[in-house]
């Protein structure tokens, strides 16, 4: 399997003087997802998690429901790219025949090739959790998430996601180029330990856009936390599915956008 970062040459320019030297960049492949012998979608993505990418991505779109719904699932690596071939079971087969659509686009495009309005601008269902954390909690999390980044240390260039539960601190984390991508790999490994979102706190190191709102959605977590600002119809999105938006969050603090009554004042015990 191809490694998920590469050393290069490259000259710098720093200070009015020329350098040569080396500089760690991550990789992108070009992934593909079938699924009972049909193409779906084309992601560029960082060659690492991929079974956790397989069923990350499938749930998140709403192909399955549950990683017991793939029968196989075999990594085949071609000269181009990587190939995620799955094999669906009955009925979620019939229904991806007939919702087929293609989709292929630059590093983390979630919506590239999507066939009609409704497709993307699709509601989620509906996030009902009566968890609650402290503002403590939502920084250890971000202060948290970055101290764990491996690739990210090694590249400066890369995106997470990871999840944190009150009581057990920062449990999960992915890491991609995509920012979609990374909460794919991120939902498929909660799925594969036989878990959800739900209780948990996610944190991403990116802006909030709609399609991570419905993707958090998707795997039942009720607070999203990023480190830049939301669009407006991740925002509008967000307070349809009962979901708290929480970002901006840095060092100094965040801003809580939908749903404040998850975030409360409160005696918080916090591990990192």
């Amino acid at each position: 399997m191809v490694d998920p970062a590469c050393r290069v040459e490259r000259t710098a320019w720093r200070d009015g003087e020329r350098l040569a030297g080396c500089r760690t960049i991550p990789e992108e492949t070009a992934v593909a997802f079938t699924y009972n012998g049909t193409s779906y979608a084309v992601m560029m993505a960082t060659p690492q998690d991929l079974e956790d990418f397989a069923v990350g991505f499938s749930l998140t779109e709403g192909i399955i429901r549950s990683p017991s719904e793939i029968e196989t699932l075999n990594i085949l690596e071609h000269r181009i790219g990587i190939e995620l071939q799955m094999r669906l079971t009955e009925p979620p087969a019939t229904a991806f025949i007939e919702r087929r659509r293609y989709l292929a686009g630059p590093t983390g495009c979630g919506l590239c090739g999507i066939e009609t309005l409704t497709e993307a601008m699709r509601v989620p269902a509906a996030v009902v959790d009566d968890s609650i954390f402290a503002p403590e909690e939502i920084m250890t999390a971000v202060g948290a998430l970055h101290r764990q980044q491996a690739i990210n240390k090694m590249t400066h260039a890369v995106h997470a996601a990871a999840l944190y539960r009150k009581g057990e601190g920062l449990v999960t984390l992915r890491e991609d180029v995509g920012r979609h991508n990374a909460l794919d790999k991120l939902a498929g490994a909660i799925a594969r330990k036989g878990s959800s979102g739900r209780g948990g706190l996610c944190t991403l190191t990116s802006r909030l856009s709609v399609e991570l709102v419905q993707k958090a959605a998707a795997i039942g977590i009720p607070v999203l936390v990023a480190v830049s600002a939301p669009t407006a119809l991740a925002v509008r999105t967000a307070e349809a599915s009962g979901i708290t938006l929480v970002a901006v969050a840095r060092n100094d603090g965040f801003e809580i956008f939908t749903s404040p009554q998850r975030i409360r004042e409160e005696q918080a015990h916090v591990l990192v």
